[in-house]
């Protein structure tokens, strides 16, 4: 009897050691689904003016930094600084009304004339991309990926703001193609995304209007993809450290696209308030430089300008939505 009571032991014990694995994996997998991501449908967890709550990790790190906005259902609650679109997932930083100094002013380094005059120029909130356009973004809207440097391409969007490590900016997009992009955003969401104004695009780039050489300072290394240090490609958006504002990689990594008309002579044309050139070329505007630049085509001030078809792997852009939306 004592034999047999033994062996019932020695059974129990194998099985017991046989189940407890693929219960410690279940309970791990549904904890970490119930703490880490959303139910479908669900908002992402809201935050505190960019401090990720409980729901977190690395917060310090810039990549989750990245996702560390306010979940408010819609883009008209200007008192919260961020909010993100549930379908693409692209995360928006508020941008509040103001007035600066336009243009390649003492601050700016060395200027070429399309940079010049100095003007002021006061604009509307906007909400503009915290980050370019990812390759999983765009392949949510377009269902292909254009890329040449690939990466993140088979991540799902929706995993996206749990685990940006791989979320590239997309590349080898012309103006068309932006335009085309947002014109399907736009069906999708119901919302009025656009390219960003030159005189939005550079206000947000200096932190709002601050005398800035670069995005977010004069140390291009701490805040920027370029020639010295990318090693002739892109890297993930927020790699780098944000402006003033939050917003990352506005110098370096990827040329991007304004919705302006590009006119050498703009500076002398533009109105004070919200400004928009619409003649002067056939040219579009570009800004902010890329990885394969040297650190004076980073300038916060740069102008730039490519035919609207043209595509190549330091070409991309991001986004803006008005106040009023």
């Amino acid at each position: 009897m004592k034999r047999d009571a033994a062996l019932h032991i020695v059974v129990l014990v194998l099985a017991v050691t046989m189940l407890l694995p693929h219960l410690c994996r279940a309970w791990l997998v549904d904890g970490f689904e119930t703490r880490f991501s959303p139910p479908p449908g669900a908002a992402p967890p809201s935050t505190r003016h960019g401090n990720m709550q409980s729901n977190t990790v690395n917060e310090d790190t810039p990549s989750s930094s990245l996702f560390s906005g306010h979940s408010e259902s819609s883009p008209g609650d200007k008192n919260h600084s961020e909010w993100r679109d549930p379908v693409t997932g692209m995360a928006f930083v508020w941008v509040p009304k103001g007035c600066y100094q336009m243009g390649c002013g003492s601050w700016a380094g060395d200027c070429y004339s399309n940079e010049k005059p100095v003007h002021e120029v006061c604009l509307d909130g906007f909400w503009i991309g915290k980050t370019e356009v990812t390759q999983g973004q765009w392949k949510k809207i377009m269902g292909t990926n254009p890329s040449r440097f690939k990466k993140g391409n088979d991540f799902p969007v929706e995993q996206v703001s749990w685990n940006d490590a791989n979320a590239f900016p997309v590349e080898q997009v012309s103006w068309n193609d932006a335009n085309a992009f947002i014109t399907k955003l736009n069906s999708r969401t119901g919302q009025t995304f656009s390219l960003p104004s030159e005189a939005q695009w550079e206000y947000a780039a200096r932190s709002g209007g601050k005398a800035e050489l670069y995005s977010g300072g004069s140390n291009l290394d701490r805040v920027a993809w370029y020639s010295g240090n990318s090693g002739s490609k892109t890297h993930p958006v927020s790699s780098k450290s944000a402006n003033g504002l939050g917003i990352y990689d506005m110098s370096g990594n990827i040329w991007e696209w304004c919705q302006d008309v590009y006119d050498k002579n703009a500076y002398g044309k533009h109105s004070r308030n919200n400004p928009v050139s619409t003649s002067g070329s056939s040219y579009r505007v570009l800004r902010g430089g890329s990885w394969g630049r040297y650190p004076g085509y980073c300038r916060a001030a740069l102008r730039s300008r490519h035919d609207p078809s043209y595509r190549y792997s330091n070409l991309g852009f991001r986004l803006v939505l008005l106040s009023g939306q």
